[in-house]
């Protein structure tokens, strides 16, 4: 009987392996065809038609039979388990022979060729300016440059203006932090509200008065508390121009820290805000206060239908060395363009900082005296002792000629005559009295100037916009042969440094905890957001009253608005004082709450094989996540599942656009508790001591893993029940330097001074270890090549000058130290079915190393997790180093915002702080041969301050204020969990020519790798018994997307009436730049590559595609002839949202 049973199933699972083979023969030939266009033309449309058609039967038949192969898939791999259970020795040496959980036989990831060109060609062309080339030019000196003292000496001739006069826009502007020394409500109570209050009074009263907007957060907040009769006045500002919406994002976006996903929500939320209420569509672009930028937020604003854009903090180097060579002005061009399409135009401010002293030319001494906000008497004056005088009758000339000066100065820094000068600054305009000394001082000098001839100006108050109207114009008049006047620029500008050896590098890590939170905030709205459109169409179709009025959409929304609160500038970059940053965690933790509510209540109906059941059951009743956060400042802690012979339901769901099969570790209440898949079959768990304390086994909870298999966005319903009758595959500890207090049921093993290495393996790698736990060795099992990554942990102090490290600034006191612990740590190993880890117990960091036996992504990286803890230390910071030895010299490589890669050279030139880079979502060295990149699950700081070497601080403890405006230190350290892979991949056909481009892209096994990791699988538990009144999966696509394709939201869109939602919702896709010469097999994964190419009636199978049309990124904009697409079409790199309505 047995043996029939082994037969019935592996002849399913080879008729499984023959179809889906026959299936990627089919796709793969059909996706060949187009390489030549020869071959396209002569090839018989009727055969074509008819592939088609087998083409698609194929895959009608795979999506139907999903849960039959899933099934036939769980039986298969039992079956192994037993197989492989026969041959094993009775004392069950998991390091040896546990792994790998065998999946159907594997490909390699099917790439098109045309896919692969991309990268190899990306790169070789040629900006004007190339900011690598930039950093390797200038010395990075800091002579005295007089008035300017970060510049030069700047003259001009006095006709230079006789032809042609000087056009300037005086821009009146109010720079509102959303947070930073008082909390956003705190500041919108004192400040900002008058702001808007006095901004409709003073604009009313004479249409030549401008004024730009920027943080749609307080506009928004605002709005909702004013009459309709001031709404309208503020409609009819914007309808004729003296009020400009720039960027309209929620908040002034960090572009270090945050990540894309988030960048983008944040700007949707302000643009759709702003098109919904007043009916505005931004632009332009205003950047004055992030602390360096990034090419990604150039990109996105390109997506989103903007032409121009303005940044201020750059490395004053940089702007020493754009001012000389009148690059201050250039078309921002991605590294990986190919052509222009990513071109945007970009201003750069070229002076110290955004206020007045610092904008209306070089000498803020003379500047400041045209602050009238300074006036004597006032609560301001001008730092340089000289104060500004009210502009009368009698000293208007005097007045206007030397400001005159400081404009024309300005203007040589420039390639045209048309001039930008700020008007503001921080809170700037609360005041009535401040509207009028600005306002009416200015009025008084345009008169004068605008009225003489000899002065050849032409000066009045404008918006961003209405200066860069002007400056198209003079361009165009000016550019000869249809040549462009400005230059082609292409790269980032980190890190920055605002003076002297002042680089802003501590920011990257500053407040880690809440950089994590944010990660932990972003997966969870993304998965909120598309179970919640997926469900709500099929409460629309059943008619479900219970989620169709729910206040999902409601909490959806301050989820968005709470997440892109926390974009902020002085808010995920750590950088306010600690009772802000505490506001900000509770936002978060708040949405937190109401998302896993909106993501259990939609799970459950998407699960519910009687839909109209679900208006029956009470809101509370609906599943409950698996990981409990007590606190905005705790770390969370897995609910631990009562189980007994009835069974529970552990419904799980996959965020990506992958089917996936992962490991999922759930805590239990017994250790014979079994897992059953959807189809009955009983899974193979692993149990592992859940630990109470460093030494201390639990005699209540026990954590058990399996392996899941799940589809792409899909939802798979699991059984845990107890069996007496069930012997569990316990894993096994040993334990060195130290000794379990209670042994519990599990095997342990106590060794003192082992004389041998400590090792663990899975089927890809064999990790060894010294005696404290820390890895010292890699081994490649397909190879058998050894590679030394040690892994150590190290100490930074601060320097003993004056100015010291703090929230913003990282100032060392020379090289790391490495952390010494007076006595060897407790290490303990763990060997078991599902993984392997070896932890050690250090005073500042719970360190653990995991292998996954799992044939699959998960299988192929080596996880990392610290917990660290430095609330008892001072003036130190910590950072986790590997060293190896690739070959990488000065080179390294660190992602931007997640979204593309940027080549960094470590400069000797440079000091350590200057070069170490923000890290969103991975770094990499490599040499000729291997490439070793680290992933990782939250914003830090990186760096590779020698060959083979990365190394990432993670948590800094600061006890003074570092003199940028904060007033306080880093001292409210929480307990902070970090999270990383290690991968080490092959690299083959390396062309050193290749080597010096400036662009490099990971492979598809990090990108997918970095996907697991940022959107781990959500365990959820039925609270309530449902059994027979569930699906045993939920599989919404047809097939997964393709392997380069990733789902970056599906988010529901706001109603154009009320606060609710509407029918259709925001498609993001992005589609991935990877590097094809890294081997891609036993993934676990049946995706390919398709040039980009999805077939739009073929994605879901549950929902019909109603409609999908094109739209700019934050859905301001649609084509002219916008018209339902039948194909998705996406090129390398690309980042488009399209409009879906599914039913």
């Amino acid at each position: 009987m047995k043996l029939s049973r082994q037969f019935t199933v592996f002849g399913s699972a080879i008729f499984c392996v023959v179809i889906f083979s026959l299936y990627l023969m089919l796709d793969r030939g059909h996706l060949d065809y187009p390489r030549s266009p020869q071959r396209e033309g002569s090839f018989p449309q009727g055969q074509l038609s008819m592939l088609q058609e087998k083409i698609d039967h194929l895959e009608r038949l795979l999506a139907e039979n999903n849960e039959i192969i899933s099934n036939i898939r769980d039986s298969v791999i039992n079956l192994s388990e037993s197989v492989d259970d026969g041959s094993k020795s009775s004392q069950g040496n998991f390091s040896q022979g546990a792994g790998p959980h065998l999946l159907p036989p594997q490909l390699p990831l099917q790439s098109h060729p045309a896919d692969c060109l991309f990268a190899s060609r990306s790169g070789r062309q040629h900006p004007d300016v190339q900011m690598l080339d930039v950093y390797s030019l200038v010395p990075f000196d800091n002579p005295d440059g007089g008035v300017w003292k970060q510049g030069f000496d700047i003259t001009y001739q006095n006709d230079e203006w006789d032809a042609e006069p000087l056009q300037v826009f005086v821009v009146p502007h109010s720079h509102n932090d959303a947070g930073w020394l008082k909390t956003f409500n705190d500041y919108f109570r004192d400040k900002t509200q008058y702001i808007f209050n006095n901004m409709v009074l003073k604009l009313k009263e004479d249409s030549g008065r401008k004024f730009i907007w920027s943080e749609i957060s307080y506009f928004s907040k605002w709005w909702d508390m004013i009459d309709t009769q001031k709404k309208d006045v503020v409609k009819s500002l914007l309808e004729n121009g003296q009020l400009e919406m720039v960027t309209g994002g929620w908040v002034m976006t960090d572009e270090a820290t945050s990540h894309y996903f988030a960048m983008i929500d944040q700007l949707i939320e302000g643009n759709q805000w702003l098109e919904k209420h007043v009916g505005v569509k931004p632009r332009s672009g205003w950047a004055v206060d992030p602390f360096g930028h990034s090419p990604t937020m150039a990109y996105l604003l390109k997506r989103a239908g903007f032409s121009h854009m303005l940044i201020q903090r750059i490395h004053y180097v940089v702007k020493r060395h754009f001012s000389r060579q009148k690059t201050l002005e250039f078309f921002w061009r991605q590294n990986w363009d190919l052509g222009s399409d990513t071109d945007i135009f970009c201003h750069m401010m070229p002076f110290y900082s955004y206020d007045i002293p610092h904008t209306c030319g070089p000498d803020p001494k003379i500047c400041c005296q045209f602050d009238f906000y300074r006036l004597p008497g006032g609560r301001y004056a001008c730092p340089w002792g000289v104060a500004p005088e009210p502009i009368t009758r009698a000293n208007v000339q005097s007045r206007a000629w030397m400001l005159l000066d400081q404009y024309r100065k300005k203007s040589k820094l420039y390639r045209t005559k048309v001039l930008l000068v700020p008007l503001g600054d921080d809170f700037r305009f609360s005041e009535y009295a401040e509207w009028d000394a600005q306002l009416k001082n200015y009025e008084q000098l345009f008169k004068f100037m605008n009225s003489q001839p000899k002065f050849n100006i032409k000066i009045q108050f404008g918006t961003v916009s209405d200066y860069f109207d002007a400056l198209d114009k003079a361009a165009a008049a000016e550019s000869s042969n249809g040549q462009s006047l400005f230059p082609v620029v292409s790269g980032d500008f980190f890190t920055y440094a605002d003076r002297d050896d002042h680089y802003w590098s501590g920011y990257f890590t500053s407040r880690p905890f809440y950089k994590w939170l944010d990660r932990v905030m972003e997966s969870q709205l993304r998965a909120a957001e598309i179970l919640y459109y997926l469900a709500l169409k099929q409460a629309q179709k059943y008619k479900i009253k219970n989620f169709l009025s729910s206040s999902h959409y409601t909490a959806l929304t301050e989820a968005r608005r709470n997440l892109g609160l926390f974009q902020h500038h002085d808010a995920i970059t750590g950088t306010a004082k600690d009772w802000v940053m505490v506001d900000y965690g509770t936002r978060l933790f708040h949405s937190l709450m109401l998302l896993e509510k909106v993501i259990g209540s939609s799970a459950f109906l998407l699960i519910l094989r009687d839909k109209h059941m679900y208006d029956s059951y009470s809101l509370d009743s609906f599943l409950e996540m698996d990981l409990k956060q007590k606190s905005q400042d705790s770390l969370p802690r897995k609910n631990i599942i009562e189980v007994s012979s009835e069974p529970r339901y552990l419904v799980l769901f996959n965020p990506l656009e992958q089917d996936r099969s992962t490991v999922v570790s759930v805590y239990v209440s017994s250790p014979k508790a079994q897992v059953q898949s959807p189809s009955g079959e009983t899974l193979e768990v692993q149990v592992s001591a859940v630990w109470d304390a460093e030494q201390a086994v639990s005699q209540t909870a026990y954590e058990i893993s399996f392996i899941a298999h799940m589809p792409a966005l899909g939802l798979k319903v699991y059984k845990i029940l107890e069996s007496e009758g069930s012997s569990p595959r316990l894993a096994e500890y040993t334990l060195y330097n130290g000794a379990a207090k209670d042994k519990s049921i599990f095997k342990m093993k106590n060794v003192i001074n082992a004389e041998e290495a400590i090792t663990i393996e899975n089927s890809f790698l064999t990790l060894w270890f010294d005696q404290s736990g820390l890895m010292k060795k890699i081994v490649t099992k397909e190879d058998g090549q050894h590679l030394d990554v040690n892994l150590q942990f190290s100490w930074y102090g601060t320097t003993n000058k004056r100015d010291k490290s703090g929230a913003y600034l990282f100032l060392p006191d020379g090289s790391a130290k490495t952390y010494i612990f007076a006595k060897p740590p407790l290490v303990m190993v763990t060997r078991g079915r599902m993984y392997s880890e070896v932890s050690c117990f250090l005073d500042h960091i719970t360190h653990r190393v995991r292998l996954y036996h799992i044939q699959g992504i998960e299988g192929q990286s080596v996880e990392v997790s610290n917990i660290v803890d430095i609330r008892n230390t001072f003036n130190r910071e910590i950072a986790m180093r590997i060293s190896s030895e690739i070959n990488s010299q000065d080179k390294f490589y660190t992602d931007l915002n997640g979204y593309q890669i940027q080549p960094r050279t470590t400069m000797s030139k440079l000091p350590i702080q200057a070069n170490v880079y923000p890290m969103t979502t991975m770094a990499y060295i490599q040499d000729t041969k291997n490439r070793l990149t680290l992933l990782s699950a939250q914003s830090l700081g990186v760096s590779s301050l020698s060959s083979g070497q990365i190394e990432v601080i993670m948590d800094r403890r600061l006890m003074q204020d570092d003199n940028r405006g904060l007033g306080q230190g880093v001292r409210d350290n929480k307990i902070t969990a970090n999270l990383f892979r290690i991968l080490l991949e092959k690299r083959s056909d390396v062309n050193l020519e290749e080597e010096k481009n400036p662009v490099s892209y990971p492979s598809l096994v990090s990108h997918l790798t970095s996907l697991f990791l940022n959107h781990p699988v959500f365990p959820m538990m039925e609270k309530m018994s449902a059994s027979s009144k569930l699906l045993g999966e939920f599989t919404p696509l047809a097939s997964p997307l393709p392997c380069d394709i990733h789902l970056v939201n599906l988010r529901t869109i706001q109603a154009k009436v009320g606060n609710g939602y509407s029918d259709e919702a925001a498609l993001i896709l992005h589609r991935k730049g990877f590097d094809c010469r890294f081997p891609s097999r036993n993934t676990g994964l049946f995706c390919s590559t398709t040039q980009g190419k999805i077939s739009v009636h073929k994605l879901f199978t549950k929902f019909t595609v109603e409609s999908l049309t094109a739209s700019s990124l934050s859905l301001m904009h649609s084509p002219t002839d916008a018209q339902n697409i039948s194909e998705i079409n996406l090129s390398p790199m690309e980042i488009s949202t399209f409009r879906i309505r599914l039913r």
